[in-house]
């Protein structure tokens, strides 16, 4: 049984730690809090899908992930990976026929070249995958992203630092060319080389 508490006015009250069940939830949905637990809202004029969720709705095996993001990455790998399928493909071409030596030359080249456009099909479907992949998407927007935060040298700049590596390229060879002449020059006069520097004999 609750207990009654008795106020300044006369007037009894019930102990707020002994109110029955019902009355001490029936206020929690008056204090604006949102229901976490309910159902989901549509906006207006948007239907929800709940057929599919959120993270595979207009997805497929052609959609590009992150469309337009990390746009000189994928186009970077993508040269990349171009050209590991052109190398291969031609070498496929030219070698399949040389290890068919009971059939004719003409037929070797045509079996090479089924097998090469084959690799060449294969080998797209499965960069298109890896292209698409989410984490490797991510690291290549990553990539991107800090790459356009280097702070890339003026002409200027670059101009005076190559002077500076060349200038000092030519002064280490000089030292090394001289420092290779004294001691050939000394090797020789002490008799242990048979040929001075300059190739001349004794």
């Amino acid at each position: 049984m609750a207990s009654v508490i008795k106020s300044k006015d006369g007037n009894g009250a019930m102990a707020d730690d002994e109110l029955p069940d019902e009355v001490e939830g029936a206020d929690e949905s008056d204090k604006g809090e949102p229901d976490k637990g309910g159902p989901e809202k549509a906006p207006k004029g948007k239907p929800l899908d709940y057929g599919r969720k959120a993270s595979d709705r207009g997805t497929g095996f052609f959609t590009i992930y992150k469309k337009g993001q990390g746009y000189w990455t994928r186009m970077g790998t993508v040269i990349g990976l171009g050209l590991i399928c052109a190398f291969t493909a031609y070498n496929i071409y030219a070698y399949v026929p040389t290890f068919m030596s009971s059939a004719s030359r003409v037929t070797g080249q045509r079996i090479g070249l089924a097998v090469a456009v084959a690799f060449v099909a294969a080998f797209a479907l499965l960069c298109w995958k890896f292209m698409n992949k989410p984490t490797n998407v991510d690291f290549l927007i990553a990539t991107d992203s800090e790459m356009k935060k280097v702070n890339w040298t003026s002409r200027k700049e670059l101009t005076g630092s190559t002077k500076v590596v060349v200038i000092f390229m030519f002064l280490v060879a000089t030292f090394l060319f001289t420092v290779d002449q004294v001691f050939g020059w000394l090797m020789y006069w002490a008799h242990v080389l048979q040929v001075n520097p300059f190739g001349q004999g004794r």
